[in-house]
C-alpha cells in the first residue's frame, strides 16, 4: 500500500480514512458494541465496566484498524450514563482513526438535522449511517459541509430481503435506493452500507454505484467472508470497501486475556482482507 501520510483535522472522511488505511497496512473496520454480559467480570459491572472494557479493546486493536464503528444502541442500554461511556470511548480512539457513528437515523428534515448536529458536532463523528427510508430530505442533513453519510441499501441481517427486496418498477428497492441518492449526493458526502452476508447483491450495487464507499459489516459472528465480500464489492481501482467487524473481535476471549485476544482477531481479519483484497486485484485474475 502506499505511505503514509501526517494526519490533518482538515481531512474529509474519506481523505483520513484513506490516510488511516496507509499508516495502519489495513481496511477493517471494528464495531465498539459493548455488551454487558460478555464484559469480563474482572472489570466489574456497569457503565464503567464498559468503559474500561472498551479502552482497552480501542489499545489493543488499533494497530490493525482503519475505523471504528461504535453503535449508539449498546451505549443507549446504559440510560443516562449512555453519553459518557460514548464519550470517553471516543476520546480513547487515536486521532487518525476515523470514527463511523453506527446511529441509523431517518427522520424528517428538521429532525435529522438535529440529529446530524448531535452525530457530527457535539460527538465529532467522520461519517454516521442513515436509515432512506423518509426520504432523500432526511439524508441531506448528513452531507452538508464536511459530514458523510453512509446509507442503509443492502443491509446484512437475516430479514434484509422483507422490505428491501420489495419490487419498484421491476427492480429491488434497495437498488432503487442506491440509484436516487447516487443522483442526489456526491461520492465524497455519501456512500453506502452493503452487508458482507449478501455478495451477490454487492455485485448488482457496486455496478450502480461505481465510485461510492461501501461499509460491509457482517465479517465474523454473522457469518459474512471477507473474501467474497471484497471481491463483490471492490471498486474498478481495488478499493471502495470497509469490511466490519464487531462482536467476533471484541469477545474473542471472554477470559482475562480479552485484551490480546481481540488484538489477534483484529490483526487475523486485517490480513485476510489485504490478502483477499491483493487476490481479487492480481492481473488476469
Amino acid at each position: 500500500m502506499e505511505a503514509s501520510v501526517s494526519y490533518s483535522a482538515e481531512l474529509t472522511f474519506l481523505a483520513k480514512l484513506s490516510a488511516a488505511q496507509r499508516a495502519h497496512d489495513s481496511i477493517l473496520c471494528v464495531g465498539l458494541d459493548p455488551e454487558p454480559a460478555s464484559i469480563p467480570e474482572s472489570l466489574g459491572r456497569g457503565p464503567q465496566a464498559a468503559v474500561r472494557f472498551l479502552r482497552r479493546i480501542v489499545r489493543a486493536t488499533a494497530p490493525h484498524v482503519c475505523a471504528y464503528k461504535p453503535n449508539l444502541a449498546f451505549y443507549e442500554r446504559y440510560g443516562s450514563a449512555a453519553m459518557d461511556v460514548l464519550a470517553l470511548t471516543l476520546q480513547a480512539i487515536p486521532a487518525d482513526i476515523p470514527v463511523i457513528l453506527d446511529a441509523k437515523r431517518g427522520d424528517v428534515p428538521n429532525t435529522a438535522s438535529a440529529y446530524a448536529d448531535a452525530l457530527f458536532d457535539s460527538f465529532h463523528a467522520d461519517a454516521a449511517t442513515v436509515a432512506p427510508y423518509v426520504g432523500l430530505d432526511s439524508i441531506e442533513p448528513f452531507t452538508t459541509g464536511a459530514r458523510y453519510a453512509l446509507v442503509l441499501a443492502r443491509t446484512s441481517n437475516p430479514g434484509a430481503g422483507d422490505f428491501q427486496d420489495l419490487e419498484v418498477a421491476g427492480r429491488p428497492l434497495y437498488e432503487r435506493v442506491v440509484e436516487r441518492c447516487v443522483e442526489r449526493f456526491a461520492a465524497d458526502r455519501c456512500g453506502f452500507v452493503v452487508g458482507a452476508t449478501y455478495p451477490d447483491e454487492a455485485r448488482r450495487l457496486r455496478a450502480l454505484a461505481p465510485d461510492r464507499l461501501f461499509l460491509m459489516p457482517g465479517i465474523g459472528s454473522q457469518g459474512g467472508d471477507v473474501g467474497l465480500a471484497l471481491r463483490a464489492g471492490l471498486d474498478a481501482n481495488g478499493g471502495g470497501v470497509l469490511p466490519s467487524a464487531s462482536r467476533s473481535v471484541l469477545y474473542a476471549s471472554r477470559g482475562e486475556d480479552f485484551e490480546k485476544a481481540a488484538g489477534q482477531a483484529a490483526r487475523a481479519l486485517r490480513d485476510a482482507a489485504n490478502a483477499a483484497r491483493a487476490a481479487a486485484t492480481a492481473p488476469g485474475r
